[in-house]
């Protein structure tokens, strides 16, 4: 019981880092996105584009990368789940509602981490924007 316990735990902390890890890395790579965006959003904007519009089109990113990834690792996970039979007690290797919420909980942290960028890019001003090329 010990080892299973503590195989437990440490699955818990490298799945803990590897959240923290993907939610950097989503937040990195669609800052990047909006920072190398920053004249086509100003003119988006200065056209008369709403706030709301050009953070739907931020988030929009943010969730297609989500979508992939949480496609990808269901599949992983699923051709993995051999490997994992042993650790679980009272729930299937392939229980449809685990995936599914960490499938909706995957993609909401995403979103989570898509969200600051998307403000940013939706505050820019057209002006500076511009100005900047």
């Amino acid at each position: 019981m010990a080892r299973t316990s503590f195989t437990l735990v440490m699955l818990g902390i490298a799945a803990a880092v590897a959240l923290l890890l993907a939610t950097v890395g989503v937040y990195g790579v669609i800052s990047y996105v909006v920072s190398q965006r920053t004249r086509e959003i100003g003119v988006r904007i200065a056209l008369g584009a709403a706030s709301s519009t050009v953070t739907g089109m931020v988030l929009r990113q943010g969730l297609v990368l989500a979508v992939i990834g949480v496609a990808l690792g269901l599949a992983a996970a699923y051709g993995l789940t051999r490997l994992m039979t042993g650790l679980l007690f009272g729930v299937s290797a392939l229980d449809p509602l685990t995936y599914a919420m960490v499938a909706v909980s995957l993609t909401g942290v995403a979103l989570m981490a898509s969200y600051l960028p998307a403000r940013r890019a939706a505050s820019v001003d057209p002006m500076e924007a511009l100005r900047a090329e």
